[in-house]
């Protein structure tokens, strides 16, 4: 009992490190389910839902984890899992379904069917009569996961819905609800989900379909009386994509076939992935009893992507077209075009069609007259000198002492952020950033910039204070 206690007491606080420093909805999909089962010396034993959930804490959380559990046992401890063993049937076997008939009292019963009745189900998007094998799932070949662009800002939607397409139906990501505001891969992300299953499970049915296709669907079937085999052809789906789901809003009759659709797929096992451009706890004009069940699964967000992932995006996008640009001209771009990767791929085409129709090198020039068309204003690159007065001002830290040998803690932390901000907000090499701070080489840059990552990870004073700094930059240069 006693090792019991001890083990909850170490696991809570480290909950309370791990959560000022991760995201509300990371913390909690992947820490809230983690049970903390016993103390031995100086080794942590936790148990996790499942192997993907090890493997996902594993890939992007254990640097944090070890961290926290050495902050709270020592250097030399250790931290052990313990899997919960899903089971055969659809779902795993922790996971428990709300009962669909209690709490609201328009859910009663319908005539709408929940079982099949013959093949010959007509097809809402071709014609009457076709079987579920001849099923087309609507989807794009070009959207795959190869070509979807990982970072910080897609790593848990991307992974859940490789997760999915791997386990369609089986995994505790039913429905997975993908959102994120325009040009951010949203739809991109829901077919490669398609893709993938297909490609995996050849005779699953899969189909994506927007929600302006599936209410206009709905209206026809209402005109031309036949309501019952509208339902009955999405009954026949193993995995449904809905992309766009927002256009539901005040749409009670759609809302209710709807309703009833996602009620027979999700109790049969079905697989189900939304995408909407806002968090469903944001949405207005739906009923609640649809609002709960899309909060039954996960909800992960796509979010605007960071320099680093905006130039490998382009650097993806070229490779695929077999085009090379100027590295300068590739960070121009990325640096300038920062809102979403449609108008940063639309900014690199039209940079390659002036180039083109112009018979001229793509060049930084061309590329600065091009931007014009993408931005309002083109913003002022700021200099590392600018980056160091004002972390010493906020400091409180003479200027010219980040250039000294000096080992005060308060000027070595200004240098090493100072450092720090030169690399991402500059386009200067390691070598002429030491240069501006006393001529250190670029392995003191390196480990300057890791021993700040490290404090922003761990420290949440520091992490503000950064963030505090980076938006008097932000403001500089907008």
């Amino acid at each position: 009992m006693l090792k019991e206690k001890s083990a909850t007491s170490i696991w809570n606080s480290c909950l309370e490190i791990i959560k000022d420093n991760v995201s509300a909805q990371s913390f909690k999909t992947w820490f809230e389910p983690i049970k903390p089962v016993e103390l031995q010396g100086n080794v942590l034993t936790i148990q996790v839902p499942s192997q993907f959930f090890y493997e996902w804490l594993e890939e992007h959380y254990v640097s944090l984890l070890r961290k926290t559990i050495k902050r709270e046992l020592g250097t030399e401890a250790r931290l052990e899992y313990r899997i919960v063993v899903e089971n055969n049937g659809p779902t795993p076997s922790t996971i428990d379904y709300p009962n669909f008939n209690t709490g609201n009292s328009n859910n009663q019963d319908t005539s709408f069917p929940l079982t099949l009745q013959g093949n010959n189900i007509k097809n809402p998007f071709v014609i009457p009569g076709l079987k579920k094998i001849n099923i087309d799932p609507q989807l794009n070949s070009n959207y795959n996961f190869d070509n979807f662009v990982e970072g910080d800002c897609n790593r848990l939607a991307r992974s859940a819905g490789y997760a999915v397409a791997q386990k369609p139906g089986g995994t505790a990501f039913n429905p997975l609800v993908i959102y994120g505001a325009v040009g951010l891969g949203k739809t991109h992300m829901a077919q490669a989900i398609g893709n993938e299953v297909k490609s995996q499970f050849p005779n699953k049915t899969v189909l994506y379909v927007s929600s302006e296709k599936f209410t206009n669907q709905f209206f026809d079937a209402v005109k031309n009386n036949s309501v019952n085999d509208f339902v009955h052809f999405y009954q026949l789906i193993d995995v449904l994509i809905v992309d766009d789901i927002q256009f539901f809003s005040n749409k009670e009759k759609t809302q209710d076939i709807f309703f009833h659709i996602f009620n027979h797929l999700h109790q049969s096992g079905k697989q189900l992935v939304l995408t909407t451009d806002r968090s469903p706890r944001d949405l207005e004009g739906m009923e609640e009893r649809l609002l709960s069940r899309f909060k039954w699964g996960l909800s992960a967000d796509l979010q605007v992507p960071d320099f680093e992932t905006r130039i490998a995006i382009l650097e993806k996008k070229m490779y695929a077209d077999g085009i090379e640009l100027p590295r300068e001209v590739v960070e121009f771009v990325a640096y300038n075009i920062n809102t979403n990767v449609r108008e940063l791929e639309a900014a690199l085409i039209s940079l390659l069609a002036q180039a083109s129709l112009n018979r001229k090198e793509v060049d930084l020039d061309l590329a600065k007259k091009i931007i014009k068309n993408f931005v309002k204003t083109m913003s002022r690159e700021v200099s590392i000198d600018y980056i160091q007065k004002t972390v010493c001002e906020y400091f409180n830290v003479p200027v010219d002492m980040l250039r000294e040998k000096t080992r005060k803690r308060m000027v070595v932390q200004a240098r090493q952020l100072s450092m720090f901000l030169a690399k991402n907000y500059t386009k200067n090499s390691l070598k002429v950033i030491g240069k501006h701070f006393g001529g250190r080489d670029h392995s003191t840059v390196i480990h300057s910039c890791q021993a700040v990552q490290n404090l922003i990870d761990t420290d949440q004073e520091f992490r503000e204070s950064v963030t505090d700094i980076q938006k008097k930059i932000q403001m500089s240069i907008s």
